[in-house]
């Protein structure tokens, strides 16, 4: 679908070109960032860009872990973040110190990290996962025994997947998806008779027991792409219903709540980014022992 840019973003796309830069940008961004973006992903497909484009210049849209792991697995790439407090609450709630004590208390345990962490937490962990990935990489551990960190939601939905090994979880969660209630799922199914619902991982285990898939940012646009279903309920960030009813005309999409809004990710505005360009700011910076420690991590998931 080809979308109507504005001037302004008009002039960020020559900017890029100017630069010789590569804009890329989360689904979770406002949709007028995402209009202006070269590529639009998850954060693993983020990463995975900036390592394979042949730009040096990497402008990510999104927040600052998401900037760290493609800095971390393009270390010789300038990679700069337009907002540079758009943090993620779930990465603060974990420190290596945390992951430290966890090891010392289940030795006999590998530690699987969320790709949602920093790269400090990353540096201390034996293998990252997206949330598409987790499921398969848990399998594929030699570990017969998985410290899960940061998120608990998505850990218990890998764990209970994963029957055969035994999991440990952090306590952290995403403040955004672990909000959504099983109240507010059953309500958005009995206002919408006809729809799937369709949820992320990191929602409640109850939440999840009310769906009709479990899936990932990427994995949910899919199954609405290609579902029959007239009707969808989506459990996640208010910009893929907003994504989808474009995308989508013919389909009625819904958010299991009007409240679904990540404050983080909308932090870039078009000003933001236009700015980042023209004047190089907000590099992320990392030494190289911590990009040599976390990058461990990540290639093992990569791998996996």
């Amino acid at each position: 679908m080809s979308i109507p840019l504005n001037d302004l973003q008009r002039r960020i796309l020559d900017l890029a070109q100017e630069r010789g830069a590569l804009i890329l940008a989360h689904y979770y961004q406002p949709l007028e960032i995402q209009d202006a973006a070269h590529v639009v992903g998850d954060s693993f497909e983020m990463a995975r860009q900036a390592k394979e484009a042949e730009e040096d210049m990497i402008v990510l849209c999104g927040v600052r872990f998401m900037a760290e792991s493609a800095k971390i697995l393009s270390p010789h790439k300038t990679i700069l973040l337009p907002a540079p407090d758009a943090g993620c609450p779930m990465a603060d709630m974990v420190e290596p110190e945390d992951v430290l004590a966890l090891r010392e208390k289940y030795p006999n345990a590998a530690v699987m990290c969320y790709v949602n962490s920093s790269a400090a937490v990353k540096a201390v962990s034996d293998v990252c996962c997206t949330s598409s990935s987790a499921v398969r990489i848990a399998r594929q551990m030699d570990a017969e025994e998985i410290i899960f960190i940061p998120d608990r939601n998505l850990g218990r939905y890998v764990a209970e997947q994963v029957p055969e090994k035994t999991f440990y979880f952090h306590p952290g969660f995403c403040p955004i998806h672990d909000r959504v209630t099983a109240d507010q799922a059953k309500q958005a199914k009995t206002r919408y008779p006809h729809a799937v619902f369709a949820v992320h991982p990191e929602c409640q285990e109850a939440v999840l027991a009310e769906a009709d898939f479990v899936g990932s940012t990427s994995q949910i646009l899919d199954f609405a792409r290609t579902t029959p279903a007239a009707e969808i309920i989506i459990g996640t960030e208010l910009s893929i219903v907003e994504r989808l009813r474009r995308e989508l005309p013919e389909k009625k999409i819904f958010s299991v709540s009007a409240g679904f809004i990540c404050p983080n990710m909308k932090k870039i505005q078009l000003e933001d980014l236009y700015n980042a360009l023209e004047k190089g700011v907000y590099e992320i910076k990392l030494s190289e022992a911590e990009i040599h420690a976390a990058k461990t991590s990540l290639d093992r998931m990569v791998a996996l």
